[in-house]
């Protein structure tokens, strides 16, 4: 039985919901080593020591309690390079145990001498859908790094990323907004391979400029019958929620995606820097307010489980 029938109280929202996109780790079982060795200072919401302990399934569940959780997609949570493939075993063992994750995205680096092994090794296990791989990217608008090792531009990483293809994986495209239209020319390049926009595009900078730019690079994503968006992760630097600002931004992505390519998630446990599950939940229902009922059930169910071709 899935740990998520435990919740008695799902009486908050009157939905059933896929979170398509969380993390679980257990210290104890694998090296995270942003977690135990090495804190990263340029985390992009900042201080992140509060969540550097395990994370688990009943912890998961209990930041669900109040909602009719159905099913969750797993999100590689910065495992070392050397248990890539340790990690998606871990994780089958996990919902084998507690029904949960119902999917899973991996990590490999697609520069990594041993990437295709590792896609091979990912590939072994029925739970998994994607592969999460961030790419070399510049430190803001207006610099460019484009054509340098490890990113979209270079030849050997667009060679192993041309690899999820012939896996039928998915691509998880965690990028900043700045680096939003290089990914569109990536989703142009590769029609065959599906690919999800991670945490709303990553708008950090609310000023109209820096929402300019991101409207531009998610028009020209959306233009990518191959490409639909994440609507998650909505927490500014220093554990700022604005929930103006957060309510603009969704229903703007929203609108350019459409109905039929929007995703609901969560980022959990990360997201409990800004908020918890009642407060993301809460600021999607204001944004999509006017939608209907359909369009609701898009959103937070049924779009992911077609995405991710969850079975529950």
């Amino acid at each position: 039985m899935s740990i998520l029938a435990s919740i008695e109280d799902r009486s908050r929202f009157d939905m059933p919901i896929v979170d398509a996109h969380h993390h679980l780790w257990d210290l104890s079982a694998g090296r995270y080593p942003t977690k135990q060795e090495k804190y990263d200072p340029n985390f992009f919401l900042g201080d992140y020591r509060k969540i550097c302990k395990d994370y688990l399934p009943h912890d998961l569940a209990e930041d669900y309690r109040g909602f009719d959780v159905i099913g969750t997609v797993h999100i590689q949570a910065a495992r070392a390079e050397s248990e890539q493939v340790q990690e998606t075993e871990w994780l089958e063992k996990v919902h084998a145990e507690h029904g949960l994750p119902n999917a899973i995205v991996g990590h490999v680096i697609f520069i990594q001498p041993d990437c295709a092994e590792v896609l091979e090794g990912h590939a072994r296990f029925p739970l998994m859908r994607g592969i999460r791989s961030r790419p070399n990217t510049s430190k803001g608008p207006g610099q460019s790094i484009a054509g340098q090792p490890g990113t979209m531009q270079d030849d050997h990483w667009r060679r192993n990323f041309a690899l999820l293809e012939k896996h039928g994986m998915s691509w998880d495209m965690r990028i900043p907004y700045w680096h939003l239209e290089e990914g569109a020319e990536v989703a142009r390049s590769f029609p065959g391979i599906p690919m999800v926009v991670n945490h709303t595009g990553l708008p950090l900078d609310r000023s109209e400029d820096g929402l300019k730019i991101w409207r531009r690079g998610l028009e020209k994503l959306a233009d990518c019958p191959n490409t639909v968006i994440k609507i998650s992760e909505l927490g500014l630097p220093h554990g700022k929620w604005d929930i103006p600002s957060n309510i603009r931004v969704v229903k703007e992505a929203a609108a350019i995606f459409g109905p039929d390519r929007i995703i609901f998630a969560s980022n959990l446990p990360v997201a409990s820097l800004s908020t918890d599950f009642g407060g993301i939940v809460e600021v999607m229902r204001t944004a999509l307010a006017d939608r209907s009922r359909e369009e609701l059930e898009k959103f937070f169910f049924r779009n992911a489980i077609r995405f991710y071709r969850i079975q529950l």
